[in-house]
């Protein structure tokens, strides 16, 4: 008597092949989208975040040079800490980038702001 398998993902008998695992290729990547979602947890957090990031640096930096209150990018879900690279100018200031767009945190008149920039050719390594 051969034993019946259930599908781990809705629990029906799994017909076919002895090695067969689910009774569907509904079930299969229902379970395969599953897995990933444990497995690949950080980077889909961090890949959502940086998205994020770029969307809302891409919206308040339409000139390719401006300045806002932190505040107000922080309000809107910006999180400063996730970014992709950064650069130093000569005056050692560090300007962290998403992909092309920049912020430079500032204080300016006792107020947090951050300076928004878009990637230069000159801002090469």
């Amino acid at each position: 008597m051969i034993d019946a398998k259930n599908c781990p993902v809705c629990g029906t008998e799994v017909k076919g092949r002895s090695d067969k695992k689910y009774c569907s290729v509904k079930c299969k990547s229902i379970h395969q989208y599953e897995q990933r979602q444990e497995t690949e947890a950080f980077f889909l957090k961090v890949d959502r975040q940086l998205k994020i990031n770029r969307k809302l640096l891409r919206r308040f930096n339409k000139s390719g040079f401006t300045t806002i209150r932190s505040s107000e990018l922080i309000s809107q879900g910006f999180d400063p800490n996730f970014f992709t690279h950064y650069w130093k100018n000569k005056k050692g200031e560090v300007y962290l980038f998403v992909y092309e767009y920049g912020f430079l945190s500032k204080i300016n008149s006792g107020k947090d702001k951050y300076v928004l920039v878009t990637w230069q050719p000159y801002m090469k390594h």
